[in-house]
C-alpha cells in the first residue's frame, strides 16, 4: 500500500519503517531541515535498538523516502498518519496545536480517497476534530472525496518498539466506518496474522485506552514508591514485598519496581493530561492527581538519601558520580528524567556531579551544556575518579555488576546510592560500603 507518515519522531519513523518493512511504499513528512537531511543519509536522530538497519535497509530498496512537506508527501497515498507532537501545556492539557495544522494541510492537498489515521497520543475528540477540519478545508476548495479518519494509537515502548510494533499484543483502531478499518485491517495484516490482535471501538474509547492504559502503568509504579516508603518506616524491604505481590495471578509482577520515579515522554504527560481532561468532563481525577504527586516527590527521594547521609558535613564541594542519565535503559531520552532532578539538586547544593550513560551523553550534552560543576564522562570509571559517592539512576545492565571492593576503594565517602534497587544490600555492605536503597528498610 502506498502509505504517507507525518512526523518522522520516535512513532512515525517508527510506524514508516515498520511498515516499510513489509512491503509497502512509505513517505515521511519531516519539517526539521537538519533531521531530513540526516534521516536522507538514514542516520536516526535518536537512540532505538534496530530502527537505524532498519531505515537504512528500506531507504536503500526504495520503499521509503523523506519530503520537507505534506504537499509533496501526500500524492497518491491511500493511508496517511498523523504522527507529530503533542507535548503539555502548562496547564497539563495536550497542545494540539501541530495535530491541527496537519489535518489542515491534509483538506487543503488530500486528491482522492484516503484514512487518516491519528496516531499522535490526543485527548478525546481529537478523531471528530481532526475530521471536521479536513472536511472544512474540501469544502472551502470546493472538493469531495472520501476521507476518513480513524484513531490508532501507538503502544510502544522506548528500547523495544520494533518488537512492541511488529508483535504487539493489541492493534486498536477506533472508527465508525466500516469501509476505513477494512483499509486498516489490510494495511496492519503483516502483524495480525498469528491471532486476531485488531480492537475495532468508538474513536472516543480508542483515545481514552491510550491514556488509560498509560494511567494505570504509572500508577503501579507511584503505588509501589508509596510503599517503599511505607517499607523503610516500618523496616520491610520493598524487594520481599514485590515478590509477594507479583505471585499473585489478579496482580502479576509488571511494574511492581520501586525506584527514583518514572520519566520519559509519555507518562508524565499522559497522566497529566488525563487528569485534565477529567477536569474539562467535569470530575476530579483524584487518583491521577496523586499519582503524578507521588512521582514527582519521588524524584526527589535519592537526593533526600544523599542530604541525610552527608548531613553532618554538608554537599558543598563534594564530588558525586551518577551512573545513567536516560530515564530508562536502551534509550537516549532524557525527557523528564529522574537523573535530571537529582543532578540539579546536587549542583544547587555546590556539589560536583560526573555523569556518564551507555547512550545517552549526546542528550544530556544537549541538556546542559557547559554546566559549572557537571562533568560529562566517557564511561563509568571515569566518573568515579575522585568521587565521595556513587548515585544509580538508570537500571542499565551494564551497572548490574559492578565490582564492591573496587568501589570502596575508591569511593572517598564509602556510600552508594542505588536508586533502582539493583544490588544486593548485603553484599555491598560486605564490601565496606554504606548502601541506600529504596525501599529497602
Amino acid at each position: 500500500m502506498r502509505v504517507t507518515v507525518i512526523g518522522a519522531g520516535y512513532v512515525g519513523l517508527v510506524t514508516a519503517a515498520c511498515f516499510a518493512e513489509v512491503g509497502n511504499t512509505v513517505t515521511c513528512v519531516e519539517r526539521d531541515a537538519g533531521r531530513l537531511q540526516a534521516l536522507d543519509k538514514a542516520q536516526v536522530p535518536f537512540y532505538e535498538p534496530g530502527l537505524s538497519d532498519l531505515v537504512a535497509r528500506n531507504i536503500e530498496v526504495g520503499r521509503m523516502h523523506f519530503v520537507p512537506s505534506i504537499a509533496q508527501g501526500l500524492g497518491t497515498a491511500q493511508v496517511c498518519f498523523i504522527a507529530v507532537g503533542t507535548p503539555p501545556l502548562p496547564s497539563g492539557q495536550a497542545d494540539m496545536s501541530q495535530v491541527r495544522g496537519a489535518a489542515a494541510e491534509i483538506g487543503q492537498h488530500v486528491s482522492g480517497p484516503l484514512v487518516v489515521v491519528q496516531k499522535s497520543t490526543a485527548p478525546v475528540g481529537t478523531v471528530e476534530m481532526v475530521q471536521g477540519i479536513i472536511d472544512a478545508e474540501m469544502a472551502r476548495r470546493g472538493v469531495q472525496h472520501w476521507v476518513s479518519v480513524v484513531s490508532n494509537p501507538e503502544f510502544l515502548k522506548e528500547g523495544s518498539a520494533i518488537e512492541d510494533f511488529t508483535r504487539g499484543d493489541r492493534i486498536v483502531l477506533g472508527s465508525n466506518d466500516d469501509k476505513a478499518i477494512a483499509v486498516m485491517r489490510e494495511l496492519y495484516r503483516p502483524f495480525n496474522r498469528n491471532h486476531e490482535k485488531i480492537m475495532v471501538m468508538k474513536p472516543a474509547s480508542s483515545e481514552l485506552t491510550k491514556y488509560a492504559a498509560n494511567t494505570m502503568l504509572a500508577t503501579r509504579i507511584s503505588f509501589m514508591n508509596e510503599l517503599a516508603r511505607l517499607a523503610e518506616a516500618v523496616g520491610a524491604d520493598i524487594e520481599q514485598v514485590r515478590l509477594g505481590m507479583g505471585e499473585d495471578h489478579r496482580i502479576g509482577s509488571h511494574f511492581l519496581y520501586a525506584g527514583a520515579g518514572y520519566g520519559g515522554s509519555c507518562f508524565p504527560k499522559d497522566v497529566k493530561a488525563l487528569a485534565f481532561m477529567a477536569r474539562e468532563a467535569g470530575m476530579h481525577a483524584e487518583l491521577a492527581e496523586a499519582v503524578d504527586a507521588v512521582n514527582q516527590r519521588q524524584k526527589q527521594r535519592l537526593f533526600e538519601k544523599i542530604a541525610t547521609h552527608f548531613a553532618a558535613g554538608g554537599l558543598k564541594d563534594r564530588t558525586f558520580a551518577v551512573w545513567g542519565l536516560a530515564f530508562k535503559p536502551n534509550t537516549d531520552d532524557m525527557r523528564d528524567a529522574p537523573s535530571i532532578d537529582l543532578i540539579e539538586a546536587l549542583l544547587g547544593a555546590g556539589a560536583r556531579v560526573q555523569a556518564f550513560d551507555p547512550v545517552a551523553m549526546d542528550s544530556a550534552r544537549k541538556l546542559w551544556g557547559e554546566r559549572p560543576g557537571l562533568t560529562l564522562c566517557k564511561d563509568a570509571a571515569s566518573a568515579l575518579q575522585g568521587a565521595d559517592a556513587l548515585a544509580v539512576v538508570t537500571e542499565w545492565h551494564t551497572f548490574r555488576s559492578p565490582d564492591f571492593d573496587q568501589l570502596a576503594a575508591q569511593l572517598k565517602a564509602k556510600a552508594v546510592f542505588d536508586g533502582r534497587n539493583l544490588w544486593d544490600p548485603q553484599a555491598v555492605r560486605s564490601a565496606g560500603l554504606a548502601y541506600y536503597g529504596i525501599g529497602r528498610g
